[in-house]
Formats: structure tokens, C-alpha cells, sequence
């Protein structure tokens, strides 16, 4: 049985976990505007020692706030059946230019690896920081990057339908707006023939051949090449 996978931008979960941010003792939410599509869930907004500030002769600890949460998605095979075990990894690829020199070492972005579980959800954990109260961060997702070596070393992988996609990540804290956004996706199709002998009714389309000279449509060679090597039966 041939099971490519594909990572599905929508996700089944539906609700969004928006948590709560504790400022001068009363909660206020963290996301107000949310564009995310489902995409990001469960973001809070956390302090962090980053470092000191010298007052006099005194050393200040020197916190600063980070946008977490989780990025999430669905893995299936062409039937629609949910996957387990594939990996999905974040890179960061461009962040904001707003970060000090002594502060670079611990203001930087982490993006956990995620699992797909029984039902083909992953979920990519990330820790962005919040400078001048933006968060803007653009890289790639990455779908299975190991399949090769799992297959010569496993004799069968899954072998993601696209490898990568582009992603950008941006949060307005004023204005308390989530925005995930995607690059171009690539949608695969097949063709179809209906019943033998029937007619369509209504007009031809333009460029169609005439019903006697129609031929048996051929498999899709991106088919052919997308279960080359896998080695299923």
C-alpha cells in the first residue's frame, strides 16, 4: 500500500486557546484579533530574565517578554487518514532587527519539532520574543526531512507530498492581532472520465476534442514520480 503524506493546513482542532496575560493585577487576553486560522493556539506571553541592568552599584535583573504557543497541523495520507510519527520541524529564516548585541544570546526565536499523533495532529511549540511590542518571524516548515535516511535504514518512510512551505508569523501586541500566513500551496489533481458511450450535454469547452477522438486520460507524472523508490506494494 502506497501512503505519501501531505500536510494539511487546516487542523481539526477548532478551538483556539487563547490564554491570559496578568498586567497590574487584572487579565486581559492576549490575542484579540485573531488571522491565524486555527493555526496558532494556546499563545501566552511570558517574562524571561535576559540579562542585567547597572544602576550605581547595583546589578537589576533584566526581563523580557515572549510570544508561546503552538503552531499546529494535520497529517494524511491521499485517502484522508490521519498519519502517525511523521516529523514537522519550524526554521527560522528572518527576524526583527531590534535586538541589542549583549542581548542577541538570549532574545533569539525556538521552535520545538513536532510529532504527528494518532489522529495526524502535530504540534510545533515555539518561543518568539516581543521586541518594541512586535513579533515578526518568517522561515520554512519543514515535512519529514529524514524520510530518506528512514528508508534506506527502515526499508519504508513517508514521503511528504511537498517537502517544505514558506511561513510568517506576526503579532501586534497594542493591537493584540495573531497573524500565520502561508506561501503559495501546491494543489495536485487528477483527471476523470465518466460513463462509456455517454455525452456531455450543453456546450463543448473551449480546445475540447470531439466525443470519437477522445482518449483514455494518462496517469499523472507527478504521480509516477512522488512513489518512485518508496518500495510499497
Amino acid at each position: 500500500m502506497r501512503l505519501p503524506v501531505r500536510a494539511a493546513a487546516a487542523a481539526l482542532l477548532a478551538t483556539i486557546g487563547c490564554s491570559s496575560l496578568q498586567v497590574g493585577g487584572q487579565k486581559k487576553k492576549v490575542v484579540l484579533k485573531d488571522f491565524a486560522e486555527g493555526r496558532v493556539v494556546q499563545v501566552a506571553i511570558t517574562d524571561r530574565l535576559t540579562g542585567a541592568k547597572e544602576m550605581l552599584f547595583v546589578s537589576m535583573p533584566k526581563k523580557s517578554l515572549f510570544l508561546e504557543g503552538y503552531v499546529q497541523g494535520l497529517v494524511v495520507d491521499y485517502d484522508d487518514n490521519p498519519i502517525q510519527g511523521v516529523v514537522v520541524r519550524a526554521v527560522a529564516k528572518g527576524e526583527q532587527q531590534f535586538v541589542d548585541k549583549g542581548e542577541a544570546a538570549f532574545q533569539t526565536s525556538s521552535f520545538d519539532a513536532g510529532v504527528s499523533d494518532s489522529n495526524g495532529i502535530y504540534r510545533i511549540r515555539f518561543s518568539l520574543p516581543i521586541l518594541k511590542n512586535l513579533v515578526d518571524i518568517r522561515g520554512e516548515l519543514l515535512y519529514n526531512p529524514g524520510w530518506e535516511q528512514e528508508r534506506d535504514n527502515l526499508g519504508k518512510a513517508y514521503r511528504p507530498q511537498a517537502e517544505r512551505s514558506p511561513f510568517r508569523l506576526h503579532f501586534d501586541m497594542k493591537e493584540g492581532m495573531l497573524v500565520f500566513s502561508e506561501g503559495v500551496q501546491k494543489i495536485i489533481v487528477a483527471g476523470v472520465e465518466g460513463a462509456k458511450g455517454s455525452k456531455a450535454k450543453g456546450r463543448a469547452l473551449p480546445g475540447a476534442q470531439p466525443a470519437g477522438d477522445e482518449k483514455q486520460p494518462e496517469k499523472p507524472q507527478a504521480e509516477e514520480d512522488l512513489f518512485k523508490g518508496f518500495g510499497f506494494q
